[in-house]
């Protein structure tokens, strides 16, 4: 998940295809937080990224996000990639690759088009 990429205890980068950016902000994310942690928002921000990435201090953090612009999800607004983008662009100590992939969906053909660069980035940051 983006939030655990955020955090300094797990590296220095992260990579993710069409995450669930903000998930306190979404229908998805709002029924399995309150189910795996019941109505406490507070108790929510922890474990997401868009919170997470506002209060970020550790270490410079890369991260590579790919997103296709067709994904039935990114248009029901269960996704909310610009939540995360925005609160990436105002901590300097975050670098995020958002690259939204035209024509793209959520599936197989979306992950395999882009996997090399993903382990290219990866390689990169922690080789």
């Amino acid at each position: 998940s983006v939030s655990s990429g955020i955090n300094a205890e797990y590296g220095e980068c992260c990579s993710v295809f069409a995450p669930i950016s903000n998930p306190s902000e979404c229908p998805w994310g709002q029924k399995a937080f309150a189910g795996y942690l019941g109505d406490n928002k507070a108790a929510w921000k922890q474990y997401d990224a868009t919170f997470t990435a506002k209060e970020y201090e550790g270490p410079k953090l890369e991260i590579l996000l790919d997103q296709g612009s067709e994904d039935p999800y990114l248009n029901d607004k269960q996704l909310l990639p610009e939540n995360l983008a925005n609160a990436c662009s105002n901590n300097k100590q975050i670098n995020l690759n958002f690259r939204m992939q035209q024509g793209y969906d959520h599936g197989y053909f979306f992950i395999m088009s882009f996997m090399e660069d993903h382990f290219n980035f990866m390689a990169k940051h922690i080789c």
